[in-house]
């Protein structure tokens, strides 16, 4: 196999990978804050609910996640499982999974604010939503930003874990090069991807957090 046509095969693997990082970060980010939301309620039994939902997501492998996701519609309601729905089913994980630990984050975030900010805005006339959207959430955003970044730099490493139920990201792709040609350089080749998205990505977030720096 020629280095054109191996790099090609990544290249197509990386898509793959790109496209669970993406919808990953596309759905868990907003679920994350409702899940920080949730678990700040004065609901008792919703706060509990979200504590519970943390701690499972966060203390049992990703791994293990993604074939519960995808063998519990067959072994618990006996629905056959299709081909297409192997790469639902990493995604349904990855969100669930990282929603939990952003939720976190978001807390954190959150409950670092001052109590002050929440009695000025009142004074002013601010309705709660309009304190929490206006003033706390885009300073949350700046203080969050580096917590996020190593959860997402994380996350372009994890997308290898799609592996598990053979969905063809680009670590899956180099295995099989690397056993039908018995080389290791299909695997220095993804190292070298994976290693480029890395540094785009964590470029983009340190330009964010530039920019937010209004919100010292």
């Amino acid at each position: 196999m020629s280095l054109s046509v191996m790099l090609t095969l990544l290249l197509h693997g990386m898509w793959t990978s790109f496209l669970i990082f993406a919808l990953t970060l596309l759905f868990s980010l907003p679920l994350g804050l409702l899940v920080a939301l949730g678990r700040m309620s004065n609901n008792l039994a919703l706060r509990n609910i979200m504590r519970v939902y943390i701690s499972i997501l966060r203390g049992t492998p990703l791994m293990l996640q993604i074939f519960f996701v995808y063998f519990s519609p067959y072994y618990i309601f006996g629905i056959s499982i299709s081909n297409t729905y192997r790469f639902y089913a990493v995604i349904i994980a990855f969100v669930l999974n990282y929603a939990a630990y952003f939720a976190e984050i978001y807390r954190s975030g959150i409950e670092s604010m001052p109590v002050g900010q929440y009695e000025a805005a009142h004074v002013l006339g601010y309705s709660k939503s309009q304190t929490f959207i206006k003033i706390i959430l885009p300073q949350v955003i700046k203080r969050i930003i580096p917590p996020v970044t190593n959860e997402v730099i994380t996350l372009i490493k994890d997308t290898s874990l799609a592996f598990a139920i053979s969905v063809s990201e680009m670590f899956t792709v180099a295995k099989a090069i690397a056993a039908a040609q018995k080389t290791m350089t299909a695997f220095v080749a993804a190292g070298v991807f994976y290693y480029i998205f890395n540094f785009i990505v964590a470029w983009l977030m340190e330009l964010v957090e530039k920019k937010l720096n209004y919100y010292r």
